[in-house]
């Protein structure tokens, strides 16, 4: 079995020099869609988090986001333009400045853009308010893509892939998970279209197989030959009598992905790392109907048959050495995020054996240690986090006012409805 300090390297040459990999997680630190100072030092701060560092998800068209922004300043960043270069350039050079590679997630947020709601902005999905679908979980009404913006954003996920070239990022990694746009495509549940992108499992596999071409065309035009490329996704889609797709579906398309293109690494998105078909996924409460429990084996060793060469990561619930070698034992890599929030640190105090040096509670001084944004402070010190920090209640004193997605404000008489 392989020990978290040894090496990996990637199909196309890059080497990792741990196998500890810091996941993506919003940092609520953007701008107008740039990165800001406090972005770019809370980066810096996580230059040791991992041997793979992945960024925040940054959406590749202008309709694509923000996600799960609140106020202008919390925002998720953008790619979209080149004018973003500049900042995004700060931010991989305070990824890489110890020398761990620089991931950059590219992703459209789809149904989830709430931000251009709350501007009045049409939220568009694959399919959409035009087409009889509604989502009553929303606040908001939903579009339906025309076929000439679907192409707009297979386009932009190219584009975007070309910035982080240009930015100094050592890779990309396909946001196709946690229920934004490429997701949304791949599920029967919101996919209700009838044209080329939707219908059979084949036809709603024909968004995210454009989009990892449009990436890999670009990749191999302008990267460096050992530029990392990979892919999220999130096994299922089980939310009670709403049934997106199951871990049958999910393996077909990585399967299919990875036969015609050849990525570096799977990343599957869950909320343990050794899930398995039928477990609730995000933060869904819903039960999943016992039928979908069809297997024992956790995903990571579900999806392993239909790897084709690239690695594979998984996250979850690790914040210890003991769950870090359980889980590399399923997987290739692991990635750590909650407790790297807490602890940059984390990893670099496991791979030389302090241990006993790891913090795992949040606390004021670690806050200011570890540069956590204003936009995280509120996230996890008010009533909006879903899965609290442990150490919460300590950093109360800090928060400054966001309390939760049902205060957020959206126009009544907008054109998004």
């Amino acid at each position: 079995m392989a020990n978290l300090n040894d090496t990996l390297t990637f199909r196309h040459g890059a080497t990792v020099a741990n196998r500890f990999v810091q996941p993506p997680m919003l940092t609520n630190s953007g701008e107008d869609g740039y990165a800001t100072t406090d972005t770019i030092n809370y980066y810096n701060a996580h230059a040791k988090s991992g041997g793979l560092i992945i960024t925040e998800y940054m959406y590749v068209t202008e309709n694509g986001g923000p996600a799960l922004t609140w106020k202008r300043g919390r925002e998720q960043l953008a790619v979209y333009d080149d004018k973003f270069i500049p900042q995004l350039k700060k931010v991989a050079q305070a990824m890489k400045h110890d020398g761990n590679k620089a991931i950059m997630q590219i992703a459209h947020t789809g149904r989830e853009a709430n931000y251009r709601a709350m501007e009045g902005k049409k939220v568009y999905a694959p399919t959409g308010l035009e087409d009889g679908m509604d989502f009553p979980f929303l606040p908001y009404k939903v579009h339906s893509l025309s076929d000439d913006q679907i192409k707009e954003i297979i386009a932009g996920f190219g584009q975007a892939t070309k910035r982080a070239i240009a930015a100094g990022f050592d890779g990309v990694e396909i946001h196709g998970a946690n229920h934004y746009l490429i997701q949304q495509f791949v599920s029967a549940y919101s996919n209700r279209r009838t044209d080329h992108w939707g219908g059979s499992v084949e036809k709603r596999m024909n968004f995210p197989l454009a989009v990892v071409k449009a990436v890999m065309d670009v990749v191999k035009k302008e990267a460096p030959k050992d530029f990392i490329v990979g892919y999220r996704i999130s096994p299922e889609e089980i939310h009670g009598k709403n049934v997106g797709y199951t871990w049958h579906e999910s393996t077909h398309l990585i399967d299919t992905i990875t036969k015609n293109y050849d990525l570096d690494y799977i990343h599957l998105s869950m909320p343990h790392y050794n899930a398995k078909p039928g477990d609730v996924m995000l933060l869904d409460t819903d039960k999943a109907d016992a039928s979908f429990k069809d297997s024992q084996k956790p995903f990571a060793t579900l999806f392993k048959p239909y790897l084709n060469g690239a690695k594979e990561i998984i996250v979850g619930g690790i914040n210890n050495r003991a769950k870090a070698e359980d889980a590399l034992s399923l997987a290739d890599l692991v990635a750590v995020g909650r407790e790297t929030i807490i602890d940059p640190l984390f990893a670099e105090k496991i791979l030389n054996g302090e241990d006993d040096q790891v913090i795992d509670e949040i606390t004021v001084d670690q806050v200011k240690k570890n540069h956590m944004t204003q936009g995280l402070i509120d996230t996890y010190s008010g009533p909006a986090a879903g899965i609290p920090l442990p150490g919460a209640e300590n950093i109360k004193s800090l928060h400054q006012g966001f309390g939760g997605w049902s205060e957020m404000k959206y126009p009544k008489n907008d054109e998004t409805k």
